[in-house]
This record gives C-alpha cells, structure tokens and sequence, in this order.
C-alpha cells in the first residue's frame, strides 16, 4: 500500500495542469473538501491543495505547448539525472530534463514507450505528499496502456518494479505494482497496470497514468463531482474483492478515480 515514508520507485507526489487553475481548485475543493494554498509569487500559480493542513496534492497551469489538463503521477528517485538516463535506456523520452525546484527538490517528466506521461521527484525540502490511504487522499495509482508487455518490462528496468498478475477473466490480467525490496504479493502494492481492451484501442484509447482517491462515500462523492460538471467514465460499480469505485473526466478534461474500499472482514 501507499505510505509517505518513501521507498524508491514509490509514488511520492501527485499533480494536476489545467488552463483554469482557479476553476479547478473550485471543482475539488467542493468534491474532497481541499484547500488551497499558493507556493508563492515565484511559482508561476502552482499551489497546494490540503486536507486538514497536509499536501495532498498540487495544481498548477499547463506550461507545455499543446498539453492537455491531466494529473501527473511522481515516483520517488533518489538520482533523478541517473532516472533521466535509465528512462532513455529503456526505450522511455524525456520531457523536461531534471531540474531543481527551488530547494524543494529536483524534477523530470517523462513519457514511456507507450505514450503515457509520468515524472519523478528526487526530494529536497519537499519529501513528498503529506497524507495518502485516506478519505480525500491518494490511495491508489493505475497505468492504462496500450502494450503492457513493454511498459512493464520499460518500468521494471526503470524503477526495479515487481509484479503480480490477477487474472480478470475476458479481460485478461490486472498486474499489480510492487515496489522493489519488498515481498511480490499484492499486499504491497502501490499500483496497478491495466492492458486497453481491443474496444477500447478501436475507440482510440491512450496510455495513461490516473490517480485514486479514497472516500467515504463512492456514490455521494460521484454525485458531488458530477453535479459540478465531471463526466462518469464509470458509473459507480462494485468491483468484488476491492470495494466500491468510480472514474470521471473533471469538467477540464483530466481522469481520475475514487474507491470506497471493502471493511476488513474478520
């Protein structure tokens, strides 16, 4: 599971471009309760959104020609030029080269060899997000991608990931991401990678990362998002062994998903 004593290759930040940064601190705060708080004068309108005080996540404006809102996934690195390099390796590009962030840290974006777009943070001052496995926090992270077969040998080279593959049926096998070092069971994973159905790709489906947020409500929190403009990708579905979840488009264009999951049974 998430945690934010960060190992690498984990997920350790999380955030959001869009062209109308105050309209979708607006959207968010009204659906999980956020806050937000601005990084300062420097920071080009990028900011924080809090959950009682603590960084759950961040937003600012799209600053790459031609991109489209979307949440970013960031997995820790201690060495973000050598990621730079292990990205480029593997068959990955480079977006924006490493960079430092003030003293907050130092950033990369990348995207893998099946156009999914993803980056990484190597912590200065800034260790990573200060509260996941949550209500209105990060709680899960999935790839849907075009080739899993690549991505996952592209992701293992990259981050030393381990996988668990549980098998869906028609929809043939959702891999579970484990981070290196510990034990390959889905008990530890942090994330998921799903092959795109053929119907999927015929409709013209890409590779992407999304973030999970738990609730406490799935039905209430998709009532909530969609009374403010968010599109159901899926309509809240019990998925058995897992909980109760949902996926949207906000009302900006970005996907994300929200999981109220199964009570521990005794």
């Amino acid at each position: 599971m998430l945690s934010t004593q960060y190992e690498p290759g984990a997920p350790n930040w999380l955030d959001l471009g869009v062209p109308d940064v105050d309209a979708a601190v607006a959207f968010y705060s009204e659906v999980f309760g956020w806050t937000f708080e601005s990084a300062g004068p420097d920071a080009g309108g990028y900011g924080f959104f809090r959950l009682d005080g603590r960084t759950v996540a961040a937003i600012g404006p799209l600053v790459e020609e031609g991109a489209a809102s979307s949440w970013t996934v960031y997995f820790h690195t201690p060495d973000a030029d050598g990621t730079a390099k292990a990205v480029t390796d593997a068959g990955g590009t480079v977006r924006a080269e490493p960079m430092d962030v003030f003293t907050a840290g130092r950033l990369a974006a990348f995207t893998d060899p099946a156009g999914a777009q993803f980056a990484v943070w190597q912590p200065g001052d800034i260790k990573g997000l200060e509260a996941v496995m949550e209500s209105n926090a990060l709680c899960w992270t999935e790839l849907y991608t075009t080739d899993s077969p690549t991505v996952k040998d592209f992701y293992r080279k990259v981050f030393s990931w381990q996988y668990q593959d549980l098998p869906m049926g028609e929809a043939g096998a959702y891999t579970i991401v484990v981070p290196a070092g510990s034990e390959a069971s889905p008990a530890f994973g942090q994330g998921g990678i799903m092959q795109l159905p053929q119907e999927n790709l015929d409709r013209g489906s890409t590779s992407e990362w999304h973030p999970y947020f738990g609730v406490d409500d799935c039905d209430a929190t998709a009532a909530a998002a969609t009374e403010r403009g968010a599109v159901a990708l899926i309509p809240p579905v019990d998925a058995e062994g897992v909980g109760r979840l949902a996926m949207f488009r906000d009302p900006y264009g970005a996907t994300f998903a929200i999981i109220k999951g199964e009570p521990p049974t005794s």
